[in-house]
This record gives C-alpha cells, structure tokens and sequence, in this order.
C-alpha cells in the first residue's frame, strides 16, 4: 500500500507565507478591477515567487497493513469450575479461536482471569492488562466466555477500547441456588458471653420458598439448629467458649439441583476476649512476696482483685471469733460459699491451716477446681508441718505431697527437660544459659509430685520446685518456695517473675494458646501456618481438608522444643479443617463471605448494558442439550452495531506501519525561472503599451 502527499519546507516562517499570500492577494484583486490582464500577469508571477518560498515537495509512503487485535479473556473464577462451565468455556474458546483465524488479519489474545482476590471476578482489569501494550484503535473486539456474574463492570467511557463486546456465557438459564449470606457479625467477643450473629438465607432462580435447615456449629462442635425460610433474617446468639479465635460456622442443608453448595456455609471468626478477671488472693501472714503477687495482679487493669491478709499470728490465738478480727466485716462466707464460682483464680500465699477457715471452705475449693476452676498455691515452711494445706481437703487436688523436709542454701532454679517443651517454661529468659541468668533462691520445699503433675522446674537434685496437674475438670498448681519476690526486688539482677507467674496463671485458666497439647492453624494470605504443641518428641503430620472434601497432608517438622510447624498454600478461599489424628482446627482462608460465592447463577444481564452500548452481543455459549453454539462470525468496517441473533462481527481497523518514505523536490528550475521572467516582462509590454 503506498500514500501520496505535498509537504512544505518554507524558507521563511508559515505565518510569513500566509500573510504575504494574504497581502498579494488583496493587492491583485484591487488591481484587477482596472487592468484583469495586467494582474492575471502579476499572480503568476507572485504564485512562482510563493510556491519558491514554500519550497514544496512530494512525499510517497509506504505502508504495511497492521492485523487487528481480538481479546478473548476467560473467566477462570472460581465460579466458573461449578457444573460444566469450565468445559463449556475450553471448548467455546478452540472453536471461537477457529473462527477468528478463518477471517484473517486478526492477532488473538487470549487473557486468562482469575479469582486472585476478595473482590470477586474481575475480567476488566485483566482486559486492561492484556492490553496494556496495545493502541486502542487497533482491537477489533473483545470476546468474554463467563458465567456473567463480573464484579468490576465499568462505563463505556472507562473501557479503554473502541471495539465491541462480545459476551458469551456459560451455565444454563434455569439454574437454582441457595447460600448464607451475613448481615451483620461480631468480630470481638467477652469469654464466656453470648456473641449476636445477622444472618439470612437466600435463593436464586426457582424457589418453593419451603423451610430449610439451619446448623450453627462453634470450633467444629454445634452448638444450635433452627428452621429458616428464603429472605428470613436469623437471629443467632452464640456464646464465645474460650480466648482468641472461636469459629463459627453457619451451614444450610443442601437442596437438589443446587449450582454448588460452597456458599451454603458462611464462617466467622469471633476473637474471644476476656473480661476483667476476677482472682482471689489470700496471704497467710505478711512477708516479702506478699507485695510482690499485689503488685502483680493489680498491674494488670483486666484483672479484679480481692485480698485478704491473715495478720494474727497462730502464738496469739485466744479463741477470739473470727467475726471480731477483722477491721472491716470481711464476707469470707459468702466468698468460699455461693460466691465462689465468680472467681476465675484462687491464690492462696503461704497459708497455713489456723483454723481460721472452716474446713468446708477448703471443701468449696476443692469442688470449684473439680468443676473446671484455676487454683495455685504458693508454698513455704508452712507447708511442712500439720498445718499444711495438704492436710486440708486440698490436700486430695495438689500436685505435690511435701517429705517433711526443707532445703535452706542457696541454688539456681532450673527448667526440666519437661519444662523446655512446655509452654508456660518454654523460652523463660535467662533459661538457656548453665546456670541461668537469674538470681539464687534460698529455700526450697521438698514435695513429692503425684503421677499425673508436671514438674517444669527443679531445684537441688532435680527436687520439684514448680508442678501442674489437673483436677477434675479444674486445674492446680503449686510453687515450692517463697522465695519468688527476690527476682521482683532485682536480688543478684532478678529474674523473669512476671513471665513466669503471668504463664502460669493463664494456664491454670486454660489459655487455648498455653496447652500442652494443642493444634492451631492460621491463615495469611492463601498460606495456612499450621503450629502442633506437643511434650512428644515425634508428631508426625497434619492432614488438611479443603472446603472441596480434598486432603493434602502436611509433614510438621520442629521448629523449636515442644513445638512443630508446616505451611501450606492454597488455591480457593473457603473453611479448611486440619488434624493430626485427635485433634481438629478450623482456619478461614480468605474473607468470611467472599464475594465470589455470593452470586453463582449464570447471568446475560450484568454485561448486556456495556455490550450493547459498544455495539456488541451476549448470548449463552450452549443450548438446552449442552451443544456449543457459536454465533456466525463476521469482520466489519466502522459500524454502530456489531452483531445481531445470529452473528459477532469485528471491526476492521485498518491500522497500519509505515515501511518506508521517499521524497522529491518540487523546485522552480530553470523552466519556471523563465516563466517567472516571462510574466514579468509580459506584464511590463502590456503595462507599457496601455501607457502608449
């Protein structure tokens, strides 16, 4: 294809030319109205004198015709692998591919998009990818093969394209589909309180609008059923059981037909936070580690704390009532009787059995931790002798029985082999040096631990110094020494008291994140971090099951003592339960009602709009019996409309390269030099003439 063109290279300035043009022209048709052919004579000659400024030449071009570019973006969410979409799109795209080869001159580009994100299906943003290296002029046409349900639609304006589009859509016209949608979910919830879950159920295409089931399960356990009908909005109270991560999973029985049944479940995440805790804190006598556990739990401003403190000592009995030895009425009955499941701790500081408690308060204790209470002991010489607590009722809930004998020197305490791998000793600061980067303890009270206890720390020959055990559905623990409030005055540079009784109080209290044996799993990303805590030295592996029913085992390698972890990335948002054989977490990967399954029914509704307004076409890419039914493709120039019922057309751009260009001068010369000086002097004779 070659062009033909005049280009100007004036040797004076544009504007120059014209307004000299401007002026010999005036000056010419002045002239003209008394002597035509004396000023016929004058425009040639100031029509050679203009063309010689211009300096004309002639341009000849050679180009090359461009092909025009086609997109053709397959939608490759998540919804688009429900039912036969996804071979209803492959098979749609090799034969459209087919089809645009036969026009010719056309250059395909095939944009896969994916559900990468939160946001949905976003085809247009892919489109604008694909294209990011392509004039606009130059796409003839956009074909999308999609289920329609496209969450990032945009104006005709915002397209980017001057091409139309063609829409062509998979599924079929009569789909049925049900799913949870929430309407409103706690984030935040206080242990042990009800958190209010919004939620309803909702149905798309043909609906009997019959009641269905709704389930409501908490960590993988359900806790309420309830009947529900289309649209209806549900009110579900759910009680948040524990601290951190308590999931809740909203599931909707099944109907016949469904497109998918993904959506038919809804999960929220309620992070389970603890109210001010409530611990009481009874010392024996007055000594140097009383201060130290005030100090402690009053720094806390989560934690409510009622202390008393026995001030008699027992050489000063006189058989005064208790009633009367107090400064103010202290309501110690009501405390160790009806009031004492309001506790969610109970220390008990060197006490020693005065008889000032009666023995059925003991009672009332070891029944509170039986029945899933916390309760620590802090012990010294007076849990030697007969009035120890172990000959309390008590006595039948404590993890150590003392021999009778105390040790009185100084010595480091020391984490046991056991204690490194558990997680209320696990990484103690000071705790990795030999002997520890603490100060000296001065006593130590020799105690025999039950079968059951855990010893984390020892002291001289491995002698108890800290052991845990469980109780019922309660928890003990007990700390042989008083000597603990040297490391809080900074004796010899102290040592990690608040670590320690912090992780200790909280495990008596069942923090999820302090179990010895426990299985977690989080997601970031579409990563899941699956962390197994175990006093085992092998674990083994994780078996993760995906919102699809597929299993990918996961290998746990350790990480540090004690605890174990894997990773494993995955490809769909959705519930993902993880075991090792006994126990189950649950993990949430992506949003908790993703925008993806929120609309699974096929649609030529959403696109249809945009694509009319381009001049283009949707249509379903199969009929009622599942055959592929393409529209008769056509290649037209510029055109409002580019398809009808029974055809897509592209437009033909007729973009092109140029290849080369020549030029040729359009000089004077010699032969119109002498036709300049010919008008010249024909002027002159005429002119000359007339004056004769």
């Amino acid at each position: 294809m070659t062009d033909y063109r005049i280009a100007l290279a004036p040797m004076i300035p544009l504007w120059a030319l014209i307004a000299l043009g401007a002026l010999a022209l005036a000056a010419l048709v002045w002239s003209a109205r008394k002597r035509p052919l004396v000023a016929a004579l004058r425009a040639l000659a100031l029509a050679l004198v203009l063309a010689a400024l211009a300096d004309p030449s002639l341009v000849r071009e050679d180009k090359k015709g461009l092909d025009d570019i086609v997109a053709l973006v397959l939608d490759r969410s998540a919804s688009q692998t429900f039912n036969t979409r996804r071979a209803q799109t492959d098979a749609a795209a090799a034969e459209l591919k087919k089809r645009l080869e036969a026009l010719g001159q056309v250059e395909i580009r095939t944009i896969e998009a994916s559900a990468a994100d939160a946001d949905g299906t976003r085809l247009f943003d892919a489109l604008q990818a694909g294209l990011a290296d392509v004039p606009p002029e130059r796409v003839g046409a956009v074909f999308m093969i999609t289920d329609g349900v496209v969450h990032d639609i945009p104006d005709v304006a915002a397209l980017g394209v001057k091409a139309p589009l063609h829409a062509l859509i998979t599924g079929h016209d009569k789909e049925y589909d049900r799913r949870v949608a929430l309407i409103e979910a706690q984030r935040f919830g206080i242990v042990g309180k009800e958190a209010i879950i919004r939620a309803r159920v909702i149905e798309q295409g043909p609906s009997t609008g019959a009641s269905m089931r709704v389930t409501v399960s908490r960590d993988g356990e359900r806790v309420a059923s309830l009947a529900a009908r289309p649209n209806e909005e549900l009110r579900l109270p759910v009680k948040v059981e524990h601290a951190g991560a308590n999931v809740v999973e909203i599931d909707v029985e099944s109907a016949d037909g469904e497109v998918t049944t993904v959506n038919n479940k809804a999960v929220v995440t309620i992070e389970g936070v603890r109210d001010r805790l409530k611990v009481l804190l009874v010392s024996g006598e007055p000594h140097g580690g009383e201060r130290m556990w005030r100090n402690l739990l009053m720094s806390d401003p989560n934690v409510e704390l009622v202390h008393f403190t026995i001030l008699r000592p027992p050489e000063k009995q006189d058989g005064t009532p208790i009633s009367e030895l107090s400064l103010i009425a202290f309501p110690t009955a009501d405390l160790f009787g009806p009031k004492i499941k309001e506790f969610d701790l109970i220390v008990f500081d060197r006490y020693a059995n005065q008889t000032i408690l009666p023995s059925i308060y003991f009672d009332n204790i070891a029944r509170y931790v039986k029945e899933g209470g916390a309760f620590f002991m802090a012990v010294g010489p007076e849990y030697v002798g007969a009035e120890s607590l172990y000959q309390t009722p008590l006595g039948a809930i404590a993890p150590a029985q003392p021999t009778g004998r105390m040790v009185e020197k100084p010595f480091h305490a020391g984490v046991t082999a056991l204690g490194g791998k558990h997680p209320v000793t696990r990484g103690l600061p000071g705790a990795d040096a030999s002997p520890p980067r603490w100060s000296e303890w001065r006593r130590l009270i020799e105690a025999k631990p039950r079968n059951d206890a855990a010893t984390l720390m020892a002291g001289p020959a491995d002698a108890p110094l800290l052991a845990l055990s469980r109780a019922g559905k309660g928890r003990v623990g007990v700390l042989l020494t008083d000597q603990m409030w040297l490391w809080a005055r900074g004796y010899q540079g102290g040592g990690p008291h608040l670590d320690l009784l912090r992780r200790t109080s909280h495990w008596l209290m069942k923090e999820p994140e302090l179990e010895e044996e426990a299985l977690r799993a989080s997601a970031r990303g579409r990563e899941i971090g699956i962390e197994r805590q175990s006093l085992k030295d092998v674990v083994g592996e994780a078996t993760v099951k995906g919102p699809d029913g597929a299993e990918t085992r996961v290998a746990l390698a350790q990480s540090e003592p004690g605890l174990a972890r894997g990773r494993l990335t995955v490809e769909r948002y959705g519930l993902y339960r993880v075991s090792d054989g006994e126990r189950v977490a649950l993990v949430n990967v992506g949003p908790d009602n993703p925008k993806e399954f929120q609309e699974v029914v096929s649609t030529t509704q959403k696109l249809e709009p945009l694509a009319q307004a381009t001049g283009g076409t949707v249509r379903r890419v199969s009929d009622a019996s599942g055959t592929i039914t393409l529209p008769r493709l056509a290649a037209m120039r510029q055109a409002p409309i580019y398809g009808g019922s029974d055809y897509a057309a592209i437009r033909r751009t007729q973009a092109s390269v140029t290849t080369g260009v020549a030029s040729a001068p359009l000089g004077l010369g010699l032969w119109a030099l002498l036709a300049l000086l010919g008008a010249v002097v024909g002027a002159w004779l005429v002119e000359g003439r007339r004056r004769r």
